[in-house]
């Protein structure tokens, strides 16, 4: 686990919920959507002496095959294998539709600059900057090519910025899986391609809202930049970015596995020793309790976690409870604080969390 150290660069974009994914049910990770962007009459962002569909379907169909090849427990679904247009609802049906563990959609960015370079994941959240927004918008321009637009996307205006910050309230139970599988993203490009490391963002892209399971959007450099163009239409580029991402989902997918037991199902003789208790502050180094940081809050304790320690204050036995303390840690600055659910001192999720409250 000692991998999943120097994550808490990904902490500024999570713990917005507490309900879990359908790989966290089960413990396993069996299904993953690959994603090229763009596509047939959509050519996407566009180089000097190249389109953006046609290297990530590239790079796609390797990370693919790597996946394949080397993680025989991993059924691999495609959005596109060819040179033809999908709509962005689509796609998402597609990772919807087959229950998929992650959907990685791949893409490649441009501006009107040569300057600008380097890779970088996205995960759905509000975005803290014009740059942010101004990718989400290329993206999302994909849906003019479409028909029917306004149906598929409740009216959804590409062009203005309140659409995205509308998109964006909408509750993501994923994003803490999101935004870990992002870092193990970036740091591939970084470490083991040696690509320049934009970071893990967030911004309203269409096709991560409409997917209902765990998802990120990648970035993979900037056909504008002819240095970066020249690289990722390579042969030599292509098989390193695609195996990057291919070691990134491996990683995650260990870690998590490892981390994620089967819960066993809850039955009335189960001893119940529920309590919710209030999650505030996560690092990737253990911090002793008397740290100065925890000032003030009351009942710590921490537990480790996807290689992380998460600190708590509290041990309510109602969520009623848990609230009123939820506000008073947030008015202490600590505003992404939430709450969560445990049983015999083990993580739980919300759903086992109203099973067993049923049950007392």
């Amino acid at each position: 686990m000692k991998r999943l150290l120097h994550i808490a660069i990904v902490l500024l974009f999570i713990f917005n919920g507490t309900l879990l994914s359908r790989a966290q049910e089960k413990g396993k990770i069996t299904t993953v959507v690959i994603d090229a962007g763009h596509g047939g009459k959509d050519p996407g962002a566009l180089g000097k002496h190249t389109k953006e569909k046609d290297i990530v379907l590239k790079i796609a169909l390797k990370t693919g095959q790597y996946i394949e090849e080397y993680l025989k427990d991993v059924k691999v679904i495609y959005t596109r294998k060819t040179d033809r247009f999908v709509e962005l609802y689509k796609r998402a049906e597609i990772a919807n539709k087959n229950k998929a563990d992650f959907f990685i959609s791949i893409h490649c960015n441009s501006i009107n600059s040569t300057k600008a370079y380097g890779a970088e994941t996205y995960i759905m959240g509000l975005h803290k900057d014009n740059a942010n927004l101004n990718v989400a918008m290329m993206e999302n321009a994909s849906i003019l090519l479409e028909e029917n637009e306004d149906d598929q996307y409740g009216g959804f205006d590409v062009n203005s910025p309140e659409s995205y910050i509308t998109l964006s309230l909408k509750k993501d139970n994923n994003q803490e899986q999101n935004a870990i599988l992002a870092y193990y993203i970036q740091q591939q490009f970084k470490n083991r391609v040696g690509r320049k490391d934009r970071g893990v963002k967030q911004a309203g892209f269409l096709v991560l809202w409409r997917t209902s399971v765990p998802g990120v959007l990648i970035e993979l450099g900037f056909l504008s930049n002819p240095k970066e163009e020249q690289f990722l239409n390579s042969e030599e580029g292509q098989v390193f970015m695609a195996s990057a991402i291919y070691r990134a989902f491996k990683e995650y997918k260990i870690a998590y596995e490892k981390e994620n037991a089967v819960v066993e199902p809850i039955t009335p003789k189960v001893k119940s020793d529920l309590d919710y208790r209030i999650q505030f502050y996560t690092n990737s180094k253990k911090l002793p309790l008397s740290d100065k940081k925890f000032k003030g809050i009351d009942n710590l304790a921490f537990y480790y976690h996807n290689g992380l320690y998460k600190y708590t204050s509290g041990h309510f036995s109602t969520l009623k409870k848990a609230n009123i303390q939820l506000g008073e840690i947030r008015k202490k600055g600590f505003n992404d604080a939430f709450i969560i659910p445990f049983n015999n001192n083990k993580r739980i999720t919300s759903a086992e969390a109203k099973q067993l409250e049923s049950k007392k």
